[in-house]
């Protein structure tokens, strides 16, 4: 009997818990590396979507969580709000920063983790992520930090890739070659209504969002490709650790991913990327 228990209990246990730690690790190894800003700078049209959506007012007190190079950041600076731009990649700050100074836009750049954030309770009108606090390992504690920093009855602002929009088959793509860890949620679960409920519901006195498409405009498949593979990290660090025949075989499945989704007429690439754009108003 003591055998049978014994082998029971061993079937019976909880798989081990993710490494969060280590994913974040290698999550910042890998956006550090390639050059993100120059993917960043192509999206500028979903912060200024989002600064409209949230209806922002002069004078807001503004954060922008896990900003990159400031998409978000920029578009609540030209509404003349007071804006404090976070992101865990100090080099992608510069660039935001030298953004900033190029424009004559008056902004606070401050390296930050997005599980962390080290501003004090209440502490702004707005909070916004635009593509980057859905990348967080821990979730949940992400999405507290945002709740607890935005003030009562403020506003948190969200653009979120979806799992079946382009960017999500694209991370799917990915993940047949280099699996995520296991129990790791995916980042495209913040693009769904279900896990944003989960997430925000019960400190929320409204939860809108809003199913909108940015369109990757590219000379063609491969112009897109030999961009994300130079500057986009986790492409970048895709391909770099795979052996040569697994890359052509990467390579080849996003080729074909993008001339299924292109609705390019003739000779170059517009591929729609579905995201949810995501308005929460806080108790």
């Amino acid at each position: 009997m003591a055998t049978n228990a014994t082998a029971t209990s061993s079937t019976s246990e909880a798989p081990a818990a993710p490494d969060l730690a280590a994913i974040k690790a290698r999550q910042q190894a890998a956006w550090s590396s390639g050059n993100y800003a120059i993917v960043g700078s192509t999206l500028q049209i979903v912060g200024e979507q989002l600064c409209e959506s949230l209806d922002l007012k002069a004078g807001a007190t503004v954060l922008d969580v896990a900003a990159g190079n400031g998409m978000a950041s920029l578009a609540a600076a030209r509404r003349w709000c007071e804006v404090t731009s976070t992101d865990y990649v100090a080099a992608l700050l510069e660039r935001g920063r030298a953004r900033a100074a190029a424009e004559g836009m008056t902004i606070t750049f401050q390296e930050a983790d997005a599980e962390n954030l080290p501003f004090a309770d209440n502490s702004f009108d707005v909070v916004l992520s635009t593509f980057g606090v859905m990348f967080t390992p821990n979730q949940e504690r992400a999405a507290a930090e945002l709740l607890r920093v935005c003030k009562p009855k403020g506003q948190i602002g969200l653009a979120n890739w979806t799992p079946d929009g382009f960017i999500g088959q694209v991370f799917k793509t990915l993940g047949k070659y280099l699996p995520p860890p296991v129990g790791a949620k995916s980042p495209a679960m913040w693009g769904t209504r279900t896990r944003l409920a989960e997430m925000f519901d019960a400190d929320a006195a409204a939860i809108k969002v809003e199913p909108r498409h940015f369109n990757f405009r590219y000379r063609s498949a491969e112009h897109f490709l030999d961009v994300f593979k130079t500057y986009y990290g986790p492409v970048l660090k895709a391909f770099a650790a795979l052996e040569p025949a697994k890359q052509t075989e990467l390579h080849n499945d996003l080729h074909a991913l993008i001339v299924r989704m292109n609705r390019a007429r003739v000779g170059s690439m517009v591929v729609p990327s579905e995201y949810l754009e995501v308005v929460i108003t806080k108790r």
